[in-house]
């Protein structure tokens, strides 16, 4: 998908679908983080910061998505209809057990070739 918006617009363009994204999955991230500080207190941390600054930050992350909702309604809903693309995709290539035989074994295939291609392939036991 980025490829074709690439060749559809300039970058500043797929800077400015995708912007908004960034913050508002970041703020999610980070509510996540104060949500399972408080409902899993005792799981181990690397390092702890004080409350307020994770909340401060998440506010921050979730003002920048609405000022790109307010100032640039267009550009936030393509932004965000090009990311609901991901939910196909999710379901057919990672969540759906039930694959064809030949869609299964194409994925397989093209696995193998990228580990090889990128030097990723685990070691033999």
């Amino acid at each position: 998908m980025t490829m074709l918006q690439l060749f559809v617009g300039d970058i500043y363009s797929l800077l400015n679908f995708m912007s908004f994204l960034r913050w508002l999955f970041i703020g999610v991230v980070v509510l996540g983080l104060i949500y399972l500080r408080y409902t899993k207190p005792d799981l181990p941390r690397p390092f702890k910061v004080p409350l307020f600054i994770p909340v401060v930050f998440c506010l921050t992350c979730f003002f920048m998505v609405f000022l790109s909702l307010y100032s640039d309604p267009v550009n936030t809903g393509i932004g965000f209809a090009i990311s609901l693309t991901g939910i196909p995709a999710y379901y057919i290539f990672i969540h759906f057990n039930h694959r064809p035989k030949w869609l299964q074994r194409a994925l397989d295939s093209f696995n193998r070739s990228l580990q090889i291609i990128m030097l990723a392939v685990p070691a033999e036991k």
